[in-house]
């Protein structure tokens, strides 16, 4: 009988009210990935852009949503009614840090920012985040209760794809259409909006029923084992995105906006994933194990010359994986009454994955390790069948037989490694690690369907198409892993470069050349030209600041008498200055390096105490937009003096920066001239490379002074309609290479 009384469960199950439902629980989900890189730009002005600052932001959101799944969770103990007024009570009471924005507060110089910033983001977002993660699993349950007992895991397909449009319309819609200020008040109509659709959810729940499901109230306790296995299957994709975030923005192409696509196909995994019928398991069982088997070493390769292609393939396997493994979580999804615990294990299995590499592979490994382990991971978890009925019949037999041929694949696969490895007698020519990645492959193509000497080929395809080098690069002591990135220190032809993911941050020729700048350093530079010309526009007491250290080339152009100073974010940077390479030491030994963010510091210092001042703050390809801000700017212009020059460093290889500098310069008042350097053949043979500088100044004469000589300057001319980028407002789109924002290699 039932005694339930409400809204008649006809209405919602003919989906003349489940309307409700949907768009409460995608509004939600679109707020909470709308907030995530909103927050983030925010940060910028504190935090850098650094592609370890977002995946320590995406640690917090995940530890945010497992929080909210554990209150969804422990809140279902009570009655339905008693939920939907105790869930409001939340949303009213988070709703005081309204409207959303960052604490007022400064990055301390003595704290580790993998600590501090988690810690920044949740004072700031914290409740809100908090209040409105919950309802995903919290909404399904009350669905299932109002509806009879319907299925309500249809329901997750909706919270992704408002996740996937949240995170999507931000750096297309949202940031180049509003500004900061804008972006807060629209997140604050939104979550008034969710509020307004969580209370009229909760009118439909049933008011005489303790238990949302009568019939499945009774269904049977998850075993231990099957709980542990829903954490697996989500800590893998979880981890395995943001490991893919910083493998493809450290080693591949430091495209910026990339972060964006792993978090969206991971997301739309669960749609996919997370649907009644669906054959994706079985033809995903034949193809997710090739793919890593593959492609997961031809990426940790490395090779530069196929970057896109790479990310390409990165991104494909990211999102083949987590199709995978989410529709086997979902395969063992457990009855309704016990969704809310389901979500809990998912969401704390998500939170562990971003653990892994967000904070313990930066501290344990000099490298993006956790991106072959978590491919290995994958390959444990990942269902498997075998790819034709012959290779079937091949495995078929008594368990003796069984395991004479998993031996025998096991040694054939060690021995192709070893061969192709040390290469006996030139055995495979001088393409031993390609031959012997090919059998290697070819064995584990067999082996698909039996997870062990699958798994023995796939780790021996990775260590030896691309592990082996990574390792041995590790044991020799090149590589320098930090919160800001990986730096790799390399010796070749007499020469040692530094290289911050794939972007060259400096280069010393050794022996008798080791004082010659080089690379974007050169005297005929923008920058080398200034600096020659110091003594003549400032004398000899001249006062020099330099915003980012890297290898310390520009310290060989100091002179006796000059005061320098050099402002740096990473203390790794300052050791390898300091220890790997000689410029500090041979030309300016006892050098003062402010460690910190440059702006904030800049802030703290007195006016007019920098005759000039360098801006050459670049990691890889990614620029810190706070940087380049009008604020910024007005920043430089009080700690120089008033005929003081900055020159501004923009070569890059994705981005058109000439307008933000020319806009910047229109709105502060600088006179400002702008040098494409273009070595001889000569030149690049003791490494000079491409150079684009921007010098300013607010004295005419002395810019002239510098660039009226006719060494390749000319006057920066602004773009027409660019408004440039402040606190409140930017977005790299319009100055993207390549799109319809007009960004062109002469911007």
């Amino acid at each position: 009988m039932d005694t339930q009384a409400g809204p008649p469960r006809e209405m919602l199950a003919s989906g003349r009210l489940r309307w409700l439902f949907v768009a409460a629980i995608l509004t939600g989900s679109f707020l909470l990935f709308l907030v995530q890189p909103m927050i983030a730009r925010m940060a910028l002005p504190r935090i850098g852009g650094a592609p370890a600052v977002w995946n320590s932001a995406m640690l917090v959101y995940q530890a945010l949503l497992l929080a909210g799944y554990a209150y969804a969770h422990w809140l279902g103990r009570f009655r339905l009614r008693v939920q939907a007024l105790v869930h409001v009570g939340v949303l009213a009471v988070a709703a005081l840090q309204l409207p959303i924005g960052l604490i007022a507060t400064e990055l301390p110089g003595s704290i580790d920012p993998a600590l501090w910033v988690p810690w920044l983001l949740c004072a700031s977002i914290g409740p809100l985040f908090f209040a409105i993660s919950a309802q995903a699993p919290l909404l399904q349950r009350w669905y299932a209760a109002a509806s009879g007992g319907r299925d309500p895991y249809a329901l997750y397909a909706a919270s992704n794809i408002g996740s996937f449009g949240g995170l999507i319309a931000y750096p297309l819609l949202v940031e180049p259409g509003l500004a900061l200020h804008g972006q807060s008040w629209l997140w604050t109509a939104g979550y008034a909006l969710v509020a307004v659709l969580v209370a009229g959810c909760g009118l439909l729940l049933p008011t005489n029923s303790g238990d949302a499901v009568p019939e499945l109230a009774h269904s049977v306790r998850p075993t231990p084992g099957r709980v542990a296995w829903w954490i697996a299957l989500a800590l893998v994709p979880s981890g395995l995105m943001l490991a893919t975030t910083t493998f493809l923005t450290t080693d591949i192409v430091a495209v910026p906006l990339l972060w964006v696509l792993p978090l969206g196909l991971y997301l739309l995994s669960f749609s996919l994933a997370f649907r009644e019928g669906s054959a994706l398991p079985d033809l995903l069982a034949k193809f997710v194990p090739v793919m890593l088997l593959l492609f997961g070493a031809t990426l940790i390769a490395g090779h530069q010359q196929f970057a896109y292609l790479n990310a390409a393939i990165g991104l494909l396997l990211l999102f083949m994986v987590s199709v995978a493994l989410h529709a086997r979580m979902y395969a063992l999804r457990p009855a309704p009454d016990r969704l809310t615990g389901f979500y809990l294990a998912m969401a704390f299995g998500g939170a562990l994955g971003g653990v892994f590499s967000a904070l313990v592979a930066p501290l344990v490994f000099d490298w993006t390790y956790e991106y072959p382990l978590l491919i290995l991971a994958a390959g444990l978890l990942v269902p498997q069948s075998f790819l034709f009925p012959a290779l079937e019949r091949f495995w078929r037999g008594s368990r003796a037989a069984q395991r004479g041929r998993t031996v025998l694949m096991i040694v054939v696969v060690v021995g192709l490694v070893a061969l192709g490895f040390w290469n006996p007698g030139r055995l495979f020519g001088s393409f031993s690690e390609q031959m012997a990645f090919v059998a290697v492959a070819a064995v584990g193509l067999v082996a698909v369907g039996r997870r062990a000497p699958f798994m023995v080929a796939l780790a021996g395809a990775l260590f030896i198409f691309g592990g082996q080098r990574a390792i041995d690069m590790s044991l020799s002591g090149a590589r320098i892993r930090s919160y800001f990135g990986v730096y790799t220190v390399t010796d070749q032809d007499g020469e040692r470069r530094l290289a911050h993911g794939t972007t060259v941050h400096g280069l010393q020729l050794l022996g008798a050349r080791e004082r010659m700048p080089t690379t974007y350093y050169v005297p005929g530079s923008g920058v080398g030209q200034a600096m020659e010309a110091l003594p003549s526009l400032y004398g000899p007491r001249a006062r020099v600041g330099v915003v980012g250290l890297g290898t310390g080339t520009l310290a060989c152009y100091a002179r006796p008498g000059q005061q320098w100073r050099f402002f740096e974010i990473d203390p790794a940077v300052v050791r390898i200055a300091r220890e790997r390479f000689t410029f500090l030491a041979r030309c300016l030994p006892d050098p003062t390096v402010l460690l910190g963010d440059a702006r904030l510091q800049i802030d703290h210092m007195p006016a007019a105490s920098l005759d000039l001042l360098a801006l050459d703050a670049f990691s890889s390809d990614a620029v810190p937009m706070h940087l380049m801000t009008a604020e910024a700017f007005a920043s430089y212009g009080r700690v120089l003096a008033p005929n003081g020059l900055l020159l501004v460093h923009i070569s890059n290889r994705f981005l058109a920066l000439t307008p933000v500098v020319a806009a910047a310069a229109e709105r502060g008042g600088w006179h400002a001239a702008r040098m494409i350097y273009q070595p001889s053949a000569l030149e690049k043979q003791d490494e000079a490379s491409t150079s684009d500088w921007i010098a300013l100044s607010h004295d005419p004469a002395k810019l002239a002074a510098l660039t009226g000589t006719g060494h390749g300057w000319r006057p920066l001319v602004a773009r027409r309609g660019f408004a440039g980028w402040t606190d409140d407002y930017a977005s790299i789109v319009p100055v993207l290479r390549g799109t319809g924002g007009g960004a062109s290699d002469d911007d």
